[in-house]
């Protein structure tokens, strides 16, 4: 069984080399605050090119000598995503994560009433970017030793409601799309088991500090901080490849 290497200190991130894509936003930023504060080396991309610049400079604050990149990638073009994987790994010698947090929602009245418009804009957002930044990275994650390619995905796919069918429908492609890298993780690894692991975190729907201030009447129950998300994304090293490898993990209850 494959361990997680850990420093002195203790950390399974320590020199870890990260990508996130989609960083910019609320759950992107904590992830790239909470990977830096673990000692991780982390390669932000977004398409905002000011939010990106924003959050690479508060990670950089936040945690002094922290070494946080910021990059601007089109991952709806393979070559583009293959060429930033490529880059990444020349640069630093190494990937060992890579965090899909590209999101996206559409929604209806009714099943009827849904446009399928929806589903091609997810289609883009939730399921094309998880496709080509799976081909890009899995044998980096794979030659990493200790390599996660972490999903999050929605306790909706589940239990798909009438208004959701796009959003739902998006989100179950991405998450069997991954389960599929997982097993060419283990097929990859053979008797030794997974080098590398492809995990979902699933979550009923994110919540931030920003929300809270705009209903501060709002329960927001079921739902995952943004904080707590990027920790529950760091504690994906905290496990062997092989115990978490194909899994999902669930941040909120099970419908």
């Amino acid at each position: 069984m494959n361990s997680p290497a850990r420093t002195a200190e203790g950390s399974p991130l320590e020199g870890a080399v990260i990508a996130v894509a989609g960083a910019a936003g609320p759950a992107g930023r904590a992830t790239v605050l909470r990977l830096a504060e673990a000692g991780a080396t982390v390669i932000a991309a977004d398409n905002d090119v000011a939010a990106l610049a924003s959050a690479v400079d508060t990670a950089r604050y936040a945690h002094g000598g922290a070494t946080v990149t910021g990059e601007t990638v089109d991952l709806l073009d393979l070559e583009a995503t293959r060429a930033w994987a490529s880059r990444t790994e020349q640069e630093f010698g190494r990937i060992d994560g890579m965090v899909h947090l590209v999101g996206g929602w559409r929604g209806a009245k009714s099943f009827a009433e849904a446009p399928l418009t929806h589903w091609n804009t997810l289609h883009d957002l939730l399921i094309r970017t998880v496709q080509h930044t799976s081909l890009a990275f899995q044998e980096a994650l794979q030659r990493s030793r200790n390599g996660r390619y972490v999903l999050i995905s929605a306790a909706g796919v589940s239990k798909p409601t009438a208004g959701n069918a796009a959003y739902a429908a998006s989100k179950a492609a991405a998450e069997a799309w991954t389960m599929a890298l997982a097993d060419a993780f283990r097929k990859e690894g053979g008797e030794d088991g997974p080098a590398a692991a492809a995990v979902v975190l699933v979550v009923k729907a994110l919540v931030h500090d920003a929300m809270r201030a705009e209903r501060p009447n709002a329960k927001f129950a079921g739902f995952t901080d943004v904080k707590d998300l990027a920790e529950a994304i760091v504690g994906v090293w905290d496990r062997p490849a092989e115990e978490v490898n194909g899994t999902r993990l669930w941040l909120t209850p099970q419908p």
